[in-house]
C-alpha cells in the first residue's frame, strides 16, 4: 500500500532527525511503534468497532481489520505528529476511519505519557467516515 504520501512522510522524518530535538523523536518513535503493534496485531490496547462498521457484516469487518494491519499511507497531512494514529481508506463502498487515542489505565483521562505503556491504555476506534 505504499504511496507518494508515505514517501513524503519518510522524507519529512529524515529532515526532522537532523534537528536538535532527538528526545522528542525517540518518544515519537516509541508511540509510533506501540500504535503499529496495536494496528498489526490488536495487542497492547483495546479495539472498538462502531455500530455502523459492525452492520457491514463479519466478512467486511475482517477485511477492514486486515486493511488496518497493513495500512501504510501515512504522510504529514494525515499523520502530522508521525504517530501512525489515524488512517482513512475505502472498503466495501465505504470510507473507513481508524483512530488511536491514549488514555490513562482507568480509561477516564488522557494518558500522561503515551510513550509509556505502563501508563497508557490505547484505544483504536474503527468507524464509518460519515459517522465521524
Amino acid at each position: 500500500m505504499a504511496s507518494a504520501c508515505l514517501e513524503r512522510s519518510y522524507a519529512f522524518a529524515a529532515l526532522q532527525h537532523h534537528g536538535s530535538n532527538w528526545d522528542l523523536d525517540t518518544r515519537t518513535e516509541r508511540i509510533r511503534t506501540l500504535n503499529d503493534e496495536l494496528r498489526y496485531h490488536l495487542t497492547g490496547g483495546v479495539a472498538m468497532i462502531t455500530p455502523g462498521v459492525a452492520a457491514l457484516g463479519q466478512q467486511p469487518v475482517e477485511r477492514i481489520v486486515k486493511t488496518i494491519a497493513v495500512y501504510d499511507d501515512f504522510c504529514h497531512s494525515n499523520d502530522p505528529h508521525e504517530e501512525h494514529d489515524f488512517g482513512s481508506f475505502q472498503a466495501d463502498g465505504q470510507t473507513i476511519f481508524f483512530k488511536i487515542d491514549y488514555f490513562d489505565k482507568s480509561l477516564k483521562y488522557h494518558s500522561p505519557d503515551p510513550s509509556d505503556p505502563s501508563l497508557t491504555e490505547r484505544v483504536i476506534t474503527i468507524m464509518l467516515a460519515e459517522k465521524y
